[in-house]
């Protein structure tokens, strides 16, 4: 196996794995705002993460805004 991190997968690779859950986050609220109802009605289990999710990217936004502007940023100038 070789250790070019341009071989690892998401799970392996910090940057990665914080990209796959910003875009989650993102996504997640963007589909709770124009359909809520996909969302809501699983608040439990493993779909209610991508409920949780979209709590996250409702409450926390301009958090959420900044970590992905720097987030892209990271990935433009510093890959």
């Amino acid at each position: 196996a070789s250790s070019n991190p341009r071989n690892m997968s998401a799970i392996f690779n910090f940057q990665s794995l914080l990209i796959v859950i910003l875009l989650t986050i993102c996504t997640c609220a963007y589909i709770h705002a124009n359909i809520p109802r996909i969302l809501d009605g699983n608040k439990t289990g493993m779909l209610g993460l991508f409920w949780k999710a979209a709590r996250i990217g409702e409450r926390l936004s301009p958090y959420v805004s900044i970590c992905c502007i720097g987030m892209g940023m990271s990935v433009l100038f510093l890959s």
